[in-house]
């Protein structure tokens, strides 16, 4: 076992026996960064180390949060553990020591690695931080996108209101490593809304005071794993009681991301025709997946954890008491509401491409699905290039979008498990850096050959 820092000097040796870090070989534009990834998480960091990997290193990440609150980790995931198995490798990329693995031995041993089931969440934001330190990666935190200009003269215009105010950044390309909700919004039904005021319920995705809701009554929506990882955390922070209320009348038990992993369906899954991809995610979408055995076992282990089966939420409405929800069978009181309901992909949903967004084709233009698959959720997802690239509804708009990459979970259908997922991540990220090379090289080919041709630097010195 050894310190951090003697380690991530082990690490920093590796990298540099590997290469990387070595000079760019794109010709930089003045003032224009050759990538800006939008998400300083783990995608938009994974997605940083493998351009630099390709030696594109002109390149930005920006994040709207402070140092140490991008993605969920230590923010809205209230999970003791991650839920991916220990052994999977991600944003490592094939460096052995840059794994969590490798990270988690030098500190604690191997046997300490051999007895962890699954990775600690907190363990899992530390070592995103290291990552992020041992690669000197650029992030320029507390900056939030506003705008995305349409594509000008292979340049986009991003509008960002950052530490020192609004400013525009310009880049060749744009990536959007925004997450699990960064196709869309998170979804909290219409009925809900209408019904009650904001201070009545949150959705799981939020900043939730559980330490202040002392013996309080609180009653979760939804049957996901984030329903019953809230369920476990609101009960260990001392509120009065948890009912979850679930839809279907038994929990889903079978998990199909373990089948993908298994079967080398992950690295593979866009090199299946759109019918397959359809077939596979809509069945992907209908299964669902059952919490971790774990979780579920914590939350029950609680006295005053009740599930509910078969009980869809039909009315909600706000009494002088509380809130009262109306189930199929029988209608209880709350102090207070919480929403595992998942989120709505649909990018005309976000701000920030609202100047491009009629641009993008979505799934419905490009593939017509047989009724007894047809879904909606699917359909209005974007319809990406096999590099995650978004792709034009009219041939004609296609420089005002090219260079656009959507490295987020709105990639589901095309890409499967891929840009915002651990157990995709490993695969989907060089299929992303590679494609940016390969397209800021095109761009410049012209160049590249006058300047091949004209190449006169003199190699062999030799008098003889």
């Amino acid at each position: 076992m050894m310190d951090l820092a003697t380690y991530s000097e082990t690490v920093r040796n590796d990298l540099d026996t590997l290469g990387c870090g070595a000079p760019s070989w794109v010709q930089s534009r003045d003032g224009v960064y050759d990538v800006v990834i939008v998400g300083g998480g783990q995608s938009g960091m994974g997605a940083a180390f493998g351009l630099m990997r390709e030696r594109v290193n002109n390149l930005l990440i920006i994040d709207e949060n402070a140092r140490g609150e991008e993605g969920p980790w230590g923010t809205y995931a209230r999970m003791i553990t991650l839920r991916t198995p220990k052994h999977l490798t991600s944003i490592d990329l094939g460096v052995a020591s840059l794994t969590f693995r490798s990270y988690w031995v030098a500190q604690h041993g191997q046997e300490s690695w051999d007895k962890i089931d699954k990775i600690p969440r907190q363990d899992w934001l530390d070592y995103l931080n290291w990552y992020r330190d041992v690669l000197d990666l650029p992030v320029q935190n507390e900056t939030t996108l506003k705008q995305i200009s349409p594509r000008e003269n292979g340049v986009y215009r991003l509008q960002v209101d950052g530490p020192s105010g609004p400013s525009i950044i310009r880049a060749r390309n744009v990536v959007l490593a925004t997450g699990i909700q960064g196709g869309g919004e998170w979804h909290t039904p219409d009925f809900i809304k209408q019904s009650l005021p904001k201070a009545r319920y949150a959705h799981t995705s939020e900043a939730i005071p559980y330490k202040q809701m002392q013996g309080q009554k609180i009653a979760i929506l939804g049957n996901g794993a984030s329903a019953f990882d809230n369920a476990q955390h609101a009960l260990s922070q001392g509120v009065g009681s948890v009912d979850v209320f679930c839809r279907r009348k038994e929990l889903p038990q079978v998990n199909p991301i373990r089948f993908m992993e298994q079967t080398g369906v992950v690295p593979r899954f866009c090199d299946l025709d759109d019918a397959l991809k359809y077939q596979v995610i809509s069945s992907f979408i209908k299964r669902a997946q059952p919490p971790t055995n774990d979780t579920f076992t914590r939350s029950a282990a609680w006295p005053n954890f009740t599930l509910h089966l078969g009980s869809p939420w039909d009315e909600v409405r706000e009494i002088e008491r509380g809130v009262e929800v109306v189930t199929p069978k029988g209608t209880f009181m709350f102090d207070y509401l919480v929403l595992s309901t998942g989120l709505v992909t649909d990018h005309e949903l976000r701000p920030e491409l609202s100047h491009v967004a009629d641009k993008i084709a979505r799934w419905q233009d490009v593939f017509k699905a047989p009724e007894d698959q047809k879904n909606p959720i699917l359909d209005a997802h974007p319809y990406l290039s096999e590099g995650f690239e978004f792709t034009p509804v009219d041939s004609d708009d296609a420089s005002v979008i090219k260079g656009l990459y959507a490295f987020n979970y709105s990639a589901l259908v095309s890409m499967g498990l891929s840009a915002a997922a651990l157990t995709g991540l490993g695969y989907a990220i060089p299929r992303l850096a590679q494609d940016i090379a390969s397209g800021l090289f095109l761009e410049d080919k012209i160049e590249w050959v006058q300047r091949y041709l004209d190449y006169d630097e003199v190699e062999f010195v030799s008098e003889w």
